[in-house]
């Protein structure tokens, strides 16, 4: 059965993504690494502490839990943030001191006005079995502008980052029709109420809106480079200018096997971690990789798209 379903995959793969997917898509299941814990089955951001540590969280299925996972993917932790709710958690970052960021901005109708975005310690320093967090609210000016016709919804959210104190958030388009555009805003890192600020946009593919929404982000340690994941490829973001992720050089790079891919972190400056969701008995793993070891396609010099 197993081989069957990975079969399945591996063709809808060749498919989609051309001649080379299988391939690439052996190579995604060689760099498998785990499966992860029951409890996880809806993955939709992971994280390192400070020791090294994975630490996941699920989406809307779960109530407001913090899991630490093991190298085996079995949950040793459950952490409850008391003063927080699960509406829609869709990704997971840190700043430089190790204090996490839970995204409760799943949107996915574009009905949701105000959205949150949970700010608790170092996991390293919770003693016990729950925290509280700090409260950041935040809202888009032009989703109050109405009509919200449908090419103008591009306010549902599955990806941020912490950078230089601020948050930096990558919208999932939900327009129609599909324009294939996330786009950057920036708020806050600190408890308050923002309106977020419009930095710019990019433009990921258009064929198929579930393969081309961005779904994760992450930042590597040395705040040198920037990821963003959707189903089938990273975008790997470096030199960019100010706080414009995408004013810099911008490469590919094709991850193969169709999954849902939801989660993507930074272990060390070259190896990132992606997990995807299972869904009818495919996903739930983790997988690393090696930036290092990966075939790029270069798509912006930093001047131009190419």
């Amino acid at each position: 059965m197993i081989k069957k379903t990975l079969i399945t995959f591996i063709s809808l793969s060749a498919i989609v993504l051309g001649g080379g997917a299988v391939w690439l898509s052996y190579q995604l299941y060689q760099n498998k690494f785990v499966t992860l814990d029951p409890q996880l089955k809806e993955v939709s951001g992971i994280e390192f502490d400070k020791r090294g540590r994975l630490w996941a969280i699920n989406d809307s299925g779960d109530g407001p839990f913090l899991y630490q996972v093991d190298d085996k993917g079995k949950v040793q932790r459950r952490v409850q943030v008391v003063n927080a709710k699960n509406i829609d958690w869709e990704d997971m970052t840190q700043n430089e001191f190790g204090h996490f960021f839970l995204g409760d901005f799943g949107n996915n109708d574009n009905l949701r006005r105000w959205l949150t975005i949970y700010k608790i310690e170092n996991p390293i320093d919770i003693k016990s079995d729950e925290t509280n967090a700090e409260i950041i609210k935040f809202t888009y000016k032009e989703l109050w502008e109405q009509p919200l016709t449908p090419e103008r919804k591009n306010f549902d959210l599955e990806a941020f980052v912490e950078y230089r104190h601020q948050l930096y958030l990558f919208t999932k388009s939900r327009t129609q029709p599909f324009d294939g555009k996330t786009n950057l805003y920036r708020i806050g890192n600190h408890a308050g109420n923002y309106e977020a600020q419009f930095i710019a946009s990019f433009q990921t593919c258009t064929t198929a809106e579930k393969l081309c929404w961005v779904t994760s982000a992450a930042m590597s340690p040395d705040r040198k480079k920037l990821v963003l994941l959707d189903s089938t490829h990273l975008w790997l973001f470096e030199n960019w200018q100010g706080d414009n992720f995408f004013s810099g050089t911008i490469d590919k790079i094709n991850l193969g096997l169709v999954t849902q891919k939801e989660a993507v972190t930074f272990y060390d400056n070259d190896t990132l971690v992606i997990t995807d969701e299972e869904f009818n008995g495919i996903g739930r793993n983790v997988y690393v990789i090696k930036l290092t070891q990966q075939q790029r396609e270069r798509v912006s010099d930093g001047s131009k798209a190419l």
